[in-house]
């Protein structure tokens, strides 16, 4: 099977984290309820980015060559997977 890398999102996953150290000072420092919201919504945008990008590799490489494969057993399992994991993302919303 394929191995799918993630690296490339690291330095976003940094960004991110760099962000919520900027929250955590905003609350130490007492700021404005509004402007602490706006900075987690921005981190959540984020956070789906990245998400989307590991989906989208997942698809393009693992799913993507067991669907080629010769195996009906790996095919259906990662159909399975990709469905359980749609209706898991959909009951976090």
């Amino acid at each position: 099977m394929m191995a799918t890398t993630h690296e490339g999102q690291i330095i976003y996953l940094k960004k991110i984290e760099g962000q919520i150290r900027g929250i955590q000072r905003m609350i130490e420092e007492g700021r404005y309820c509004i402007d602490i919201l706006t900075q987690l919504h921005s981190i959540t945008g984020a956070i789906l980015r990245v998400e989307d990008n590991i989906l989208k590799k997942h698809l393009e490489g693992c799913v993507a060559s067991a669907l080629k494969g010769k195996s009906e057993l790996d095919r259906q399992k990662k159909f399975d997977e990709v469905i359980n994991l749609l209706s898991k993302f959909r009951k976090a919303v």
